[in-house]
């Protein structure tokens, strides 16, 4: 089973995070920011990843403790759950329509971290949830997985729109990478040995 539990407890935020990267796409999410649980509910659903996500944070200065963290956590449990890499696919893709909007997400799984983010986002604020997060939400998961991660936007106008779109596209291409290649089950997914 490649699963993870996460325990995270700064001065700021305080979250219990599990993972099962081959679920059903099952989540139960209370992050205190209605927007960021819609977010992560879609990336479990599309990913097919088992995700329960409980965090308490310090939501009365802003989401940005609470998103960064989450993204560290999330990132640290897909790393643990994973484990030396062994059989995955290690990339993956999806282009991802969410009406006007067109998102591409390509990523790697490759022990590096690399955010190439290419996303231009028209409102400031959905809800109360500051748009700008969502960078510094994969920006953490990046950094604690070693994942690199590209994200296009092709088009959009409404943010939303392309946010959802980010979420699903990641979910989708992740699934992609952390699937298990059968005919490369007991290899390591690259010439190095060592990912």
């Amino acid at each position: 089973m490649r699963t993870a539990k996460v325990q995270r407890n700064t001065k700021e935020t305080e979250i219990l995070l599990s993972l099962n990267v081959d679920g059903r796409g099952e989540y139960s999410i209370d992050t205190g920011c209605g927007f960021l649980n819609h977010m992560l509910e879609l990336f479990a659903r599309h990913g097919r990843f088992d995700l329960s996500i409980r965090c308490c944070g310090d939501t009365q200065v802003d989401y940005h403790h609470t998103t960064e963290d989450i993204g560290i956590a999330l990132g640290t449990a897909f790393a643990q759950a994973l484990g030396d890499k062994r059989g995955i696919c290690r990339y993956g893709s999806f282009l991802l329509p969410m009406d006007e909007a067109l998102l591409l997400c390509a990523l790697d799984i490759s022990g590096r971290c690399c955010l190439n983010y290419e996303v231009q986002l028209p409102a400031a604020k959905v809800g109360d949830f500051d748009t700008e997060l969502a960078e510094e939400f994969l920006l953490g998961m990046c950094r604690s997985m070693g994942l690199t991660l590209h994200l296009r936007q092709l088009s959009g106008r409404n943010t939303h729109h392309i946010i959802e779109a980010m979420f699903k596209a990641l979910g989708r291409a992740l699934s992609a990478a952390c699937a298990v290649d059968q005919d490369f089950a007991d290899e390591i997914p690259s010439t190095k040995g060592i990912l």
